[in-house]
């Protein structure tokens, strides 16, 4: 009797693992992205979508999965988190086998509940949220480094390279601006210094003036912007014609989206800074940053080129670099391991090494001159 309890007991855990583990042995591999497509966020997605498809198409076109192809399942979701619920909840419906490239944090924060009771693997979100570095979540791959890391490096170029000591924030009133918001506050904080000013401004929206006249007051020496590019860009200007920021820099993270900032301000990007979490799209001396334009020129060729759709490229080269290395029949579970083990310059010339739940683990400073991004020494 104890032999045949052991014997169902043996049974039945091998059956919940192959049922937890789901085999996919047809041609397509479905992945499910909900970005904006529409909207005042619209450039955002538009980079995501054509970075990502720029190297699946290239994988497809040189069966590079062999007899498999990555199929994108695209759903637009405004940058609003109801409309992503929305989204996740057809996606899992579908059965894809994977979520991607998920743009924002207060969209992700709302989803990612949903995406936790599934086996569903979530890849390279962009957002530096802390929440999303938690080791607990299983079925989760950032890509990108942290709004932590960029903004510590930031503050300390600043402070110790710049001697600048007042700082104000601008932030938007959401999930996003919290994380940006708290992580500015901690890192200040850590070095005996505050917050000198703050101003918030509603998601989705250009309503600035309040906080304008908040952080104005304070007479700041440098603004984070912890926004959208939009809103960004209608702060800067406005700031630009007031005497009392004529000296203060204006520092972005990357969520900031660069490129659609630098042509909202019409090229004027005197005292900007960027904080970015991949290298310069610029950069050929980089062999995979060389294979992006070439790329993004063949299956894109009216997009144009950015830090966005070079980290969406870069996210779905690592992302079929790991299904190559699957062996055997495909399934989730050796999906994620491969992608948590990338293989030495599996992306030839920027380095990943899975740590922290994320592959990239850098951040680059740029000004904005003579029509190009220009890395700043940010060592200090």
């Amino acid at each position: 009797m104890y032999k045949y309890l052991i014997t169902i007991f043996i049974v039945l855990i091998v059956l919940y693992a192959s049922l937890r583990d789901e085999r996919f042995e047809s041609k397509n591999i479905e992945l499910g992205i909900s970005i904006p497509r529409t909207g005042i966020m619209k450039a955002w997605g538009d980079a995501v979508y054509s970075g990502a498809n720029a190297y699946f198409s290239h994988a497809n076109q040189n069966r590079l999965l062999k007899d498999k192809e990555i199929k994108v399942v695209v759903f637009d979701d405004k940058y609003e988190p109801e409309l992503t619920i929305e989204n996740v909840k057809k996606l899992i419906n579908k059965n894809v086998f994977a979520f991607f490239g998920f743009v924002g944090t207060p969209t992700v924060k709302k989803i990612l509940p949903i995406i936790q009771k599934t086996d569903i693997p979530l890849i390279a979100p962009f957002t530096g949220a802390s929440f999303l570095r938690d080791e607990n979540i299983e079925n989760l791959v950032n890509f990108r480094s942290s709004y932590d890391q960029e903004i510590n490096n930031a503050v300390d170029y600043l402070h110790y390279k710049k001697n600048i000591s007042r700082f104000a924030v601008f932030y938007q009133n959401d999930d996003y601006g919290e994380e940006g918001f708290v992580s500015l506050l901690l890192k200040l904080r850590s070095m005996g210094l505050k917050i000198h000013g703050e101003g918030t401004y509603k998601r989705n929206t250009l309503s600035i003036r309040h906080a304008f006249h908040e952080i104005k007051s304070a007479k700041p020496e440098v603004v984070f912007m912890i926004g959208a590019y939009k809103a960004n860009a209608l702060f800067i200007k406005t700031a630009k014609k007031d005497p009392t920021f004529k000296n203060t820099i204006f520092c972005n993270i990357s969520f900031g989206e660069a490129n659609e900032m630098v042509k909202e301000l019409d090229y004027k990007t005197d005292n900007l800074l960027f904080s970015q979490v991949v290298p310069s799209y610029q950069d050929t001396s980089i062999p995979v940053i060389l294979e992006y334009k070439k790329m993004m020129s063949r299956y894109f060729p009216k997009q144009p080129l950015g830090f966005i759709s070079l980290e969406s490229y870069l996210s779905a080269k690592a992302v079929v670099s790991a299904l190559k290395n699957v062996k055997g029949t495909l399934t989730r579970e050796k999906f994620l391991r491969q992608i948590e083990h990338p293989r030495k310059n599996s992306l030839e010339g920027v380095e990943i090494s899975y740590k922290n739940k994320q592959l990239h683990n850098k951040v680059y400073l740029f000004k904005y001159k003579n029509s190009k991004f220009i890395e700043v020494d940010n060592e200090y």
